[in-house]
Formats: C-alpha cells, structure tokens, sequence
C-alpha cells in the first residue's frame, strides 16, 4: 500500500454512529433525563417496533421481548420451550460459538451438523439424517437451531418439514440476517421462535450488549418476558427460576433510531454486493451464491479462496480490509473438541469451509470511493 492508499476497513461503527449522532445523542439524553433506565417505556416501545417492522406480508403477528444480548436470546427460547437436561439440540459448527454457547447454558446438549457448502447453512439433508436416526447415546432431540449465516437464508422449507415430521421445535439464528426474507417472507417469522443479536457489528446494533426474541406464540413471549427477570409475573415473586437478561433503556432508544434506518441500510450492502459481483465475474473467485427465493442482507459478504493468506495480504497492500468468520468450527475448538456429537458427515463441509472464508469490506456508510477500491482490487486478483 503506497502513502497515498488509505485503508478501508472492513466494518466501520464509528461511521455508523457519526451518520446517525444528532439522533443517538438526542434518544441518549432522553433516557438520561427520564430517571427510568431499565425495563421502562423505551424497551417496550422497541418491542412492539421492532414486532410490527417483523410482521409483514404473509408473516404472523409477532411478539418481541427484549433482553440482554443474542446469547441470551436463544437461551431464553430453550428455556421457555422447556428445554434444558435431557434434551438434544441440532444446530451448525459453523457459527459464532454463541449459537452453541446458549445450548449449553441451558443445560441442553448440543448436536452439530454439516453445512451446504455453497450457502454456509444447514444441511437439510444431514439434519433429517440425525433426526431419523440419532447418534446412539444422545438425549432425544428436542429443537433445531437453523443459523441464516451471513445473510443468507437457510432452506427453511425442508427444515421446517422434517422437524414437523418428527415433532421438533425450530428456533431461527437470525443474529446475521435482520431484515433478510425467504420467499418474500421475513427470516425469523418462519419458526417457533427467533433469536436476534443486536451486537454493535449487526445490520441492527446497539452501542452495546443487547438482544431480542421473536414468536408469534403469545404465551410463549409471555413466559420469556418472566423468566428475563428471576421468573417474575410479579415483582419479587418467582414463580419460576429465571435469569437476569434484561434489555436497558439506553439501547432500546438508541436501537428505536436505527430500526427505521435498517431496510435502507441493507439496500446499500446489496448495491454494495452487486459492485463486488461485477469486478469479481471474470476472476477466479465466485461471488457468494444466492439461492432462489433469498433476499441476502449481506452482513458479510464472504468470498471462498483456497489461498486465503496470500490473498488477504494482497488484498492488504492494495488498501483493503479483510476478515474471516469464521477461522476454526465450534466442534474443533479446545473447549468442545472431542466431546460434541456431530452428524454422520463430521461436520467435513464445515472444516473446509473455515480454512477458505474471507469476508470483504461491507457496512452501509462505505463511499463509492472505498467500493471503487475495493473492486479494483478485487480486478487485480
């Protein structure tokens, strides 16, 4: 990179904040000057925002309970599913090791299959494998966690049907896909519930922890709106064992800025996707597969390059940001190495993906002169 390069990053929050700060900064000084600083009008107004922003088209009526960030958010479904020891939970290696992390936390055991290799998303395939006939030993299988991975859509239609076929509750990792459909559908209206992480990296982030659940299962909202706060229905009183994972009122205001941004937002990943496609065609690297039906939301957009360090480094000296999610599969990390069932493939799609992703420059506030370079860097491949 020569001294008149600038590097472009490959996310950028303090952009996403300077673009939005008269409106953050006046939400943030609202909170302040209410007294009110958890559970209170702001987290409730978001709730019901961010449940009507869901409930469109052929989508159900959802409800929203906010909480204390995306981890949370599953462990807060299993929970309310009833879902706990003595059960099995299906999901992917590939993802943040969140997904897997709330699996444990309610004392659940995880279940890991393999991914479509073109998509980064659970293998329909392998999943009815492993409920057809689970690994011997293993607690009956309860719920499957489909993750819609750099968003892109899982194939809901085939995960939908074979957990119906076999009585199991579907949860939506929707942490990297906000506002991304399937079919014209929204992703996170499709299952028992959804799950949403509102990191500040999100396509919908916070300045800070935060998270969100999704049902249309009024009864379900209902007890995970309990068990967020010790299991309250009244204060003080515990009618059953909660947690503490609630969602603070100066994320939910500062949350209430960007949600009506965020449709907007994901037009300009896509136009900024489209760019990528183009000085990608001629190369010899694809650009990310789309399948029919997907409206990709581009939280990352991720490029498979068998020599992915040199690449990088390439792409480095030219003055663009690179980064990998992720770098090692849940199952072959220290922590759940070796004692994690996995399905009949052993998670091989997986493996080989991690030592090929690289995520490019993405994020709503990139100039067209940052896109610009980036793709010819991209040409230059």
């Amino acid at each position: 990179m020569n001294a008149s390069t600038s590097m472009v990053p490959q996310a950028d929050l303090g952009a996403s904040y300077r673009a939005q700060k008269d409106a953050i900064d006046a939400a943030v000084a609202r909170v302040l000057a209410s007294g009110w600083y958890i559970l209170g009008q702001e987290g409730k107004a978001f709730e019901d925002e961010f449940a009507a922003w869901l409930s469109v088209g052929d989508a159900p009526a959802m409800q929203a309970v906010g909480c204390a960030n995306g981890t949370d958010a599953i462990a807060l479904i299993l929970r309310g599913l009833g879902i706990g020891p003595g059960c099995s939970v299906v999901t992917v290696s590939h993802t943040a090791v969140a997904t897997v992390a709330a699996i444990e936390m309610v004392g659940a055991t995880p279940l890991l299959v393999d991914i479509d290799p073109k998509t980064f998303c659970m293998d329909p395939a392998e999943l009815e494998a492993v409920l057809s006939s689970p690994p011997p030993g293993l607690a009956p299988i309860r719920a499957a966690i489909p993750v819609h991975i750099y968003g892109h859509a899982c194939d809901m239609d085939a995960i939908l049907r074979n957990c119906q076929e076999h009585g199991v509750a579907v949860i939506e990792d929707v942490a990297q896909a906000h506002g991304g459909r399937l079919n014209g559908r929204m992703l996170g209206t499709m299952g028992d519930a959804a799950a949403f992480s509102l990191y500040p990296t999100k396509n919908l982030g916070a300045l800070g922890d935060a998270g969100i659940t999704a049902t249309p299962d009024a009864q379900l909202a209902k007890r995970m709106g309990a068990i967020r706060q010790y299991g309250w229905h009244q204060r003080y009183i515990s009618d059953e064992a909660g947690v503490n994972s609630r969602l603070d009122e100066m994320q939910a205001a500062i949350l209430r800025v960007r949600l009506p941004l965020l449709d907007a937002g994901n037009e300009r990943r896509r136009a900024v996707a489209e760019a990528y496609d183009t000085a990608l065609a001629n190369g010899p690297y694809a650009a990310p597969h789309r399948a029919a039906g997907v409206e990709h939301v581009f939280h990352q957009y991720v490029v498979r390059v068998p020599e992915r360090e040199a690449v990088m480094e390439r792409l480095r000296l030219q003055g663009v940001a690179t980064a990998i999610h992720y770098p090692v599969p849940v199952h072959e990390q220290a922590a759940y190495r070796g004692r994690i069932a996995l399905g009949p493939s052993g998670c091989a799609e997986t493996s080989r993906a991690a030592t090929e992703v690289m995520s490019l420059p993405v994020f709503p506030e990139i100039t067209d002169v940052q896109v610009d370079q980036v793709c010819a860097a991209l040409r230059g491949l």
